[in-house]
């Protein structure tokens, strides 16, 4: 447990990974399964489609998430580094804690199929676990210039590309019968029926956080604000012009399920600009009222992403409902209409944990 840092601190960084930790938490709380079901078509159907994965080719917000979440550890790690550096601590000494950390990571993703399959598994296309990979990857590089940094990202996606390319020219992207899904076989003996999730998705995703580094040595920087902003959002349009392309023109679909280099250009941009607005208006313009509600959240967003994907899911929710169906189903709503009473329900519960938290100084890290 930590207490937090105060001092040159990147709100925007906070704010990022506050909202993205609490629409996490709201999957948790069933919160965008009750909307589906209560909207089954329509245009209020098609926006919370939005909060679902897209089922291949495409991008959905709901797709955004896990880029995000990676993204967000790589722009930290810059910060975090510099911070142990200036407190006496040697690299030798961060890199042990990396590799602690990396370790943890990875028993707590495995450790979690286990909690879905309700049995042991071996299982590895939990985001936290594909994360130690990233996170390990990204630290060696930390070091290193942006050009290196840059180089090893874009050789992840080439290698990523050629590998799916390699083991069929013909068709590359099927669903479960692409390279991916040949690697789990090796690897687990077993493929993610109907998901499509890969376990090597950590092969290009790492680009995510190593771009999340180089962002956050920019902004540490003595660079004017505007000019980061420009470099920034450059990048980003830049990133979004090759994604998008790759998949119009027929190249490289967007998948996001097996990470391909046309998903993580586009989701890569996508993460660049909001990154770069949250900073304009936090940390530049300075408006920082309305971040407190979703920075406590991400202040133990480790915490509260294990604790959503256990016992929010396989209890709390069930729990919700004897309080939730039971106040208001004597008053007529219909079973679809109270799912999202309660959603909206435990999603409170699950704030309000992380608000008491927050209040008692209470900061669960690796």
């Amino acid at each position: 447990m930590t207490k937090p840092i105060s001092s040159n601190r990147l709100y925007s960084l906070d704010v990022f990974r506050g909202i993205t930790m609490f629409l996490l938490m709201a999957e948790a709380a069933q919160v965008y399964n009750a909307l589906t079901n209560y909207f089954p078509s329509g245009f209020a159907h098609n926006i919370i489609n939005q909060f679902h994965h897209h089922p291949w080719n495409g991008l959905r917000f709901w797709d955004l998430i896990q880029p995000f979440f990676m993204f967000i550890v790589g722009v930290a790690m810059p910060f975090s580094l510099a911070s142990r550096l200036k407190k006496g601590d040697s690299w030798n000494n961060a890199f042990r804690h990396i590799l602690w950390r990396c370790f943890m990571l990875f028993i707590l993703g495995t450790g979690l199929h286990h909690v879905y399959n309700q049995k042991l598994v071996w299982e590895l296309w939990n985001v936290l676990t594909q994360l130690s990979f990233t996170i390990l990857v990204t630290f060696l590089l930390l070091r290193s210039s942006w050009k290196k940094q840059l180089g090893v990202s874009l050789f992840l996606l080439l290698l990523t590309e050629i590998l799916y390319r390699w083991y069929d020219p013909g068709a590359p992207f099927i669903k479960d019968q692409n390279f991916g899904s040949y690697m789990d076989m090796i690897l687990m003996r077993k493929i993610n029926n109907g998901g499509g999730w890969v376990t090597i998705n950590c092969l290009p995703t790492a680009a995510h956080t190593i771009w999340g580094a180089m962002a956050g040595n920019l902004l540490m920087s003595n660079l004017p604000a505007t000019k980061k902003l420009k470099m920034i959002f450059t990048v980003a349009f830049l990133g979004l012009m090759i994604g998008y392309g790759l998949d119009i023109l027929g190249i490289t679909p967007i998948v996001k399920r097996i990470s391909t280099s046309s998903f993580v250009f586009a989701s890569g941009g996508w993460c660049l600009i909001v990154l770069a607005t949250l900073y304009w208006l936090v940390d530049i313009k300075g408006l920082k009222k309305w971040t407190w509600f979703f920075s406590i959240v991400g202040m133990n967003s480790i915490f509260i992403y294990i604790f959503g994907e256990t016992i929010g899911v396989q209890w709390l929710v069930g729990f919700g409902k004897i309080f939730s169906h039971g106040v208001f189903q004597p008053l007529g709503f219909s079973i679809a209409f109270l799912e999202i009473i309660n959603g909206f329900f435990v999603l409170g519960i699950m704030w309000y944990l992380c608000y008491f938290l927050y209040k008692n100084r209470i900061f669960i890290r690796l």
